[in-house]
Parts: structure tokens; C-alpha cells; sequence
């Protein structure tokens, strides 16, 4: 730490920490430095960038409160956890220990989610996101299609605090949360829903992720989904089957491999035109059907 007669800059600080990570194997170590920055200094990453560029000095408290964060990083702890939320969309969700945390690449499952729900034919249509964990689908559901109504299914008791905190801290009035299994979610929307969009849990197994911060922090119920990896999107074709209307879509994130396999459990079942779509690193990401 540097004394008062040299005070730490901000620029230098970075430097620092961006060495530490990078050590640690930190993906990005000098966004995550400046975003931790940005977190001690209440600002945003622009504004820790303009700072060092200014030569601006940190104090003791900031320069101590800073090393402590970092500290903590390179230990591989989700920078999510430390900063306490997470970007989705046009969202800061909250997020900590207990809850998966939501990644850009679902963004682009909420989109196509998104999509079908503003293309539905009803003035007032009906969304569901089954195993919501932290909110992230839903609430981008309501908050983007505001005239739909959006329901969401959470079976895990500390991922559904969490969302609970997110849909108060949203205050979507159109969104609604049940603390229910996503096979037994909302009978009552039976033959009524347009889109029935999740995020499963779809990791074999046997697949152990190789990132520490998935590996070690994210929930096992969130991740890991049999053999193949598709127990759980086999049990949401068929409550799909059941909440959807005809002509109602769904929409299943996954990993890249099982896009081919996840279509043809929706074909079985009777589901019409599958299709994958991949994200915006061109990687498969979720499949699509409709209801007949």
C-alpha cells in the first residue's frame, strides 16, 4: 500500500491488479480490475478509465478496499458475487452464493423468447420461464413485452430468494413468482401460454466445467442435468406440451453439442419445426419448436 506521501494512482492500481488476476488465471484481468475499481469508487468502468488517465490517487481506504476485492477474485470467486450483481440485458440482477449466475450468452435465449411473445396474436399473452433462478429471463420477458403476462417457476430455496429480491427490486407488476417444480408449474395456465422459454440445467454429469468460478460456485442443481445432460429438457417438453396453446413456441438453452439431440426429443413428442439458433459467438445455443 502506498504511504501518504505516495499516494497510490489509480493507474497504477490497475496495473497491479490486472497482473494479480492475469496471474491467477483470470479470464479478462484488466475489465474485471477496472470493474472492481469501479465498485470501490462507486462509479462506472468509464469513469475509473477517466480517473487514470487523469493521474488521480486512491486513499488508504479505497487502495485497502481494492486489494481485498482482488484478493478475493484470484481466488476465482465469481466477480458476480463480489460486486453483488450482474448484467442481463437492460437489467442489473442481483446475484450471490446459491443462485446461477445469469451469462450474456442467454441473452440471446431471451431475445428469441422476446420475440415470439411480441408476435403472439393475444393483446395480453402469456409467458412462463420454467427454473427462473435468478429472474433473468422473465424479467426480461415483462419488462420488454410489458403488456404480456409473465409467470416464473423456481424450485431451488436459495435461488428463489434471490429472485424474489430481483422481481421486488424490478417491480414488474406484470411478472409473478411461484416457489413450485417446473413439472407441476401454474396447471391453471393450461392451453394458454406463447411462449415457455428456460434455461436448464444441461451439463452431463460426467462433464466437470473447466472455469472455477462455474465449477465451484455456481449451484450443482443448476448445472448438471444427467447422464446427457437432458433429463430436465425431457421433462420440459412434455410440460411444455401442456402449458403451450397450438401454435405457442419453446424455447431451451443448451450447450452447443446438443442442439441435434434436443430437437429430436422435441420432435418425438410432437412439437413441429425445431430449430436451433446459435448466440452471438456463432455457438449453438437454443432450440426452438412450436405446438400444433
Amino acid at each position: 500500500m502506498a504511504s501518504p506521501e505516495t499516494p497510490l494512482l489509480v493507474s497504477a492500481a490497475l496495473r497491479s491488479a490486472a497482473a494479480r488476476l492475469a496471474s491467477a488465471g483470470v479470464p479478462d484481468a484488466e475489465v474485471d480490475a477496472e470493474l472492481l475499481a469501479a465498485f470501490v469508487l462507486g462509479a462506472g468502468r468509464g469513469g475509473v478509465q477517466a480517473a487514470a488517465v487523469r493521474g488521480d490517487a486512491l486513499t488508504d481506504a479505497e487502495a485497502a478496499r481494492l486489494e481485498e476485492l482482488v484478493t478475493r477474485r484470484a481466488t476465482r470467486e465469481p466477480l458476480q458475487h463480489i460486486v453483488g450483481t450482474a448484467p442481463f440485458r437492460h437489467l442489473e440482477l442481483r446475484v450471490g452464493p446459491g443462485v446461477f449466475v445469469p451469462r450474456p450468452e442467454t441473452e440471446t435465449v431471451a431475445q428469441l423468447a422476446i420475440d415470439a411473445l411480441r408476435a403472439a396474436a393475444s393483446p395480453s399473452p402469456v409467458a412462463v420461464d420454467l427454473g427462473t433462478g435468478s429472474g433473468a429471463i422473465a424479467l426480461a420477458m415483462s419488462t420488454e413485452v410489458p403488456h404480456a403476462r409473465v409467470f416464473a417457476a423456481e424450485n431451488s430455496v436459495d435461488a428463489f430468494v434471490w429472485a424474489k429480491e430481483n422481481f421486488a427490486h424490478v417491480g414488474a407488476d406484470n411478472a409473478r413468482l411461484a416457489f413450485i417444480d417446473l413439472a407441476n408449474a401454474f396447471p391453471e395456465l393450461d392451453g394458454t401460454v406463447s411462449v415457455v422459454a428456460s434455461n436448464p440445467p444441461y451439463v452431463p454429469d460426467a462433464a466437470i466445467p473447466r472455469d472455477p468460478e462455474v465449477r465451484l460456485f455456481d449451484p450443482p442443481a443448476a448445472l448438471y442435468g444427467g447422464e446427457d445432460g437432458l433429463d430436465v429438457v425431457r421433462v420440459l417438453s412434455g410440460v411444455g406440451l401442456r402449458l403451450a396453446h397450438p401454435g405457442g413456441m419453446i424455447v431451451i438453452e443448451h450447450g452447443e453439442w446438443q442442439g441435434e439431440a434436443i430437437r429430436a426429443i422435441l420432435t418425438a413428442d410432437g412439437w413441429r419445426a425445431a430449430a436451433t439458433h446459435p448466440d452471438l459467438t456463432m455457438r449453438d445455443r437454443a432450440t426452438t419448436a412450436v405446438r400444433p
